[in-house]
């Protein structure tokens, strides 16, 4: 029996070990790692040589109406992604209202810096400051 055969042959009862709830010499996940590691074959054989057998592996699981842990995994990576994603979409927000404030602010200080005299402008030509009330500053007295 030729080396590719005979893999072949570990792989299918590897996965009747798997399936069946009776792993031999892996943890029993429904992944490709546990089943070349029960069939004694390297990982990228089903990438390479047995694609097919790997498909029928998937096929099999699915089709007990179980998902594969690798998609499990990947739904659980998809669902925090998601929720950073709302969390920096907040964030966004956040920073957002941050700027427009930040932008109010210097435009009030622009505005009164305008307003203020020179230093070396003589006194009789200094323009006179707009009077505040405790009202128009938000301050109270």
């Amino acid at each position: 029996m030729s080396p590719a055969a005979d893999e072949r042959d570990r792989i299918r009862v590897a996965m009747d070990h798997i399936l069946g709830g009776t792993p031999q010499r892996s943890n029993g996940a429904l992944t490709i790692v546990p089943l070349a590691t029960e069939a004694d074959v390297p990982r990228n054989a089903f990438t390479q040589r047995h694609l097919d057998l790997k498909n029928e592996f998937y096929e099999k699981v699915r089709a007990r109406g179980e998902m594969p842990d690798s998609e499990k995994r990947l739904r659980r990576q998809l669902v925090k992604a998601k929720e950073l994603r709302t969390e920096a979409l907040k964030e966004l927000e956040r920073r957002k209202a941050d700027n427009e404030a930040l932008a109010g602010a210097l435009h009030q200080f622009v505005m009164e810096n305008r307003q203020a005299p020179a230093p070396d402008e003589p006194v009789a030509k200094q323009r006179p400051r707009p009077a505040y009330s405790a009202s128009s500053t938000g301050k109270r007295g």
